[in-house]
């Protein structure tokens, strides 16, 4: 006979480690050819915490990131190939613990559908060098109502006019 235990403990492993396998989805595609570098290539020029983000869409810990209590004015641009993404006029206090921008610099950046997690979630990455940024969600304030809720080790500011 069958222990219900057993069977349910083996069933959950199972779901989880198809939810592990799923996540081991590359960073997208650099569309700047200076930029189509190797995994060894990245990993010699990105810390080992931003290459985890960057090219493995790896997330940081939410409220970790100093970029939070970042105001001045300037650019925020990908920590992988230096391409302005966010200004700081679009950045706001979404409380969920990673920098947030209610609108990304036009060509700054680009999209993809992100399915990790069992459900739809638009990705976010540089269009340039093609590394993972963030995600885009619905639920941020106007004009554009978007949160682009974006790592902060994935970013460097660079302060100036925005």
């Amino acid at each position: 006979m069958i222990d219900r235990r057993l069977l349910l403990f083996s069933s959950a492993a199972a779901a989880g480690l198809a939810w592990l396998g799923q996540g081991a989805k590359a960073a997208a595609p650099a569309a700047d050819p200076r930029f189509r570098l190797s995994a060894a290539e990245w990993r010699k020029r990105l810390r080992p915490d931003v290459y985890a983000v960057l090219r493995e869409e790896d997330t940081e810990r939410p409220g970790t990131s100093p970029l939070l209590k970042e105001h001045r004015a300037g650019t925020f641009v990908c920590a992988g190939c230096a391409q302005p993404v966010f200004s700081s006029k679009t950045k706001f206090d979404s409380g969920t613990g990673w920098p947030s921008f209610w609108a990304a610099i036009p060509g700054g950046t680009a999209t993809s559908t992100d399915r990790k997690l069992g459900f739809e979630r638009v990705e976010e990455h540089c269009r340039r060098c093609g590394g993972h940024l963030g995600h885009v969600f619905d639920d941020g304030p106007r004009p554009t109502g978007k949160r682009h809720c974006i790592n902060g080790l994935a970013l460097r500011f660079v302060p100036g006019r925005a």
